[in-house]
This record gives structure tokens, sequence and C-alpha cells, in this order.
């Protein structure tokens, strides 16, 4: 009986794959928890990477996407496939260590709780990058009528029954969004805990590269957010 699938988005990581690998199994000290990790249309070597790897690992297995249709589509594709009373994401870019997978299973299981959601709350960024996660929490707050902040930390973790519940969820990065904002509408219990989130080691990030790629990623986020609160009424 597994207790927590955890979805692990990859897309070009193919150097970052064996250090999250090597960190898991530093970890998982239970056989009740299973890593899939999602090729979401890499074009690099990654593939090749998990074909060789993953047999080390008997917790983890793959799913490949052919084509990249967006973050949030690649975690939908492994969200589909858990088998976990808890189920989630985090990231595989080695700024969200997996060791607070199991922080948030450890606070799931204190909590006892079904109707849990268990988020990162991310500490040690740049000045910018909090200022401009600090806006977008006060405008998806206002918005939404309800109070949403540091809403792209990782990891996410919750119940199997929310996913199972969701209608019509983003294909893009607005899938984190779209999560936290139906577990507080469900009632469910939030709780956020403290996560370091340091530099990367290897590769670049495929959105936050620039003034250009965050404005886009505002602009994509708003979009998505009024489409959300139209589909409320």
């Amino acid at each position: 009986m597994i207790k927590l699938s955890i979805v692990v988005p990859c897309y070009n990581e193919e150097k970052n794959i064996p250090l999250i690998l090597n960190k898991f199994r530093d970890v998982i000290k239970r056989d009740d928890i299973e890593v899939i990790l999602i090729n979401n249309g890499s074009t690099d070597n990654s593939e090749e990477v998990l074909n060789k790897l993953l047999p080390e690992y008997s917790f983890a297995k793959t799913i490949k996407v052919d084509v990249n249709q967006g973050y949030g589509y690649g975690i939908l594709q492994g969200l589909k496939a858990t088998n976990g009373r808890y189920i989630g994401w985090t990231h595989a870019d080695m700024q969200t260590d997996p060791n607070d997978v199991i922080k948030a299973l450890d606070i799931i299981e204190k909590e006892n709780c079904e109707k849990i959601f268990v988020k990162g709350n991310r500490k040690g960024r740049p000045f910018f990058d909090v200022f401009f996660t600090f806006g977008m929490g006060c405008f998806e707050t206002l918005l939404m009528g309800q109070f949403l902040w540091d809403i792209n930390a990782q990891p996410n973790i919750f119940s199997r029954e929310l996913f199972d519940n969701w209608q019509k969820p983003p294909f893009d990065f607005a899938l984190d969004l779209f999560a936290l904002y139906e577990a507080k509408r469900q009632n469910y219990k939030i709780i956020r805990f403290p996560v370091i989130f340091p530099e990367r080691i290897y590769g670049v990030s495929h959105w936050n590269t620039g003034m250009q790629a965050k404005w886009k990623f505002i602009k994509r986020t708003i979009e998505f957010s009024f489409k959300l609160k139209k589909g409320l009424k």
C-alpha cells in the first residue's frame, strides 16, 4: 500500500536527475513512498539517463511525455499514474530538497487529517524574487478572495480526493495556483512549512530568465486567474 506518491517533472534535467535520485534514496527510509519522474518532452539526454539509472532505485519509475505541453501538463500525467493515498509534486532542479517531501509527509501523519494540503514556504531567496512573489500574492488574494501567498513554493502534497475533484486544471505554471486555490475552496487544512531555496547546481530555469520572462509569467498567470474567477460565477 503506497502512502505517498510524489511526481517530479523533468524537462532537460539530465545533470540533475542523478542528484535528485540519490537524494531521494538518502531520505526515503520506508517502502510506502513512490517517486514518479516525468520526462516532460526533454530534448537533451534525460531519457537515456532515466533508463540507465532507474533500475537502481526501487522506489522510482518514469513516464514519458513525447511533446512538452507545459509544466502543469507533465505533472497531471504523473498524478494520473499515482497509487498513493497522498499525492503531489516537487521540482527536479535541486532548488527544492527531496527531504522536504519527507518533512511534508511527517506533517501529514502527525496531523492525521484526511482533507489536508501541505506546501513549502520558501526562504533564502533574492530580494527581487521575494518582492515579485509578494506582489503576485497580493493580486491573487484580492482577486480570488482567498489568502494566497508564495504560490509557486514546493513541495505540494495533498489528499488524493482533492485531485479527483479537479475540473479543467491548467497545463502551465498556473497549476500551482489552481491546486492551492482548490484546496482552500474545498476547505482543506492548509499547512505551510519553511523550505530553503538555494541556487541551481546545474542548468538554468526554464522560465525565470529575466524581466521579460517574469512579465510573460505574470501575464499568463493573470489571464488564468481571471478565467478561474469567471468560472466560479
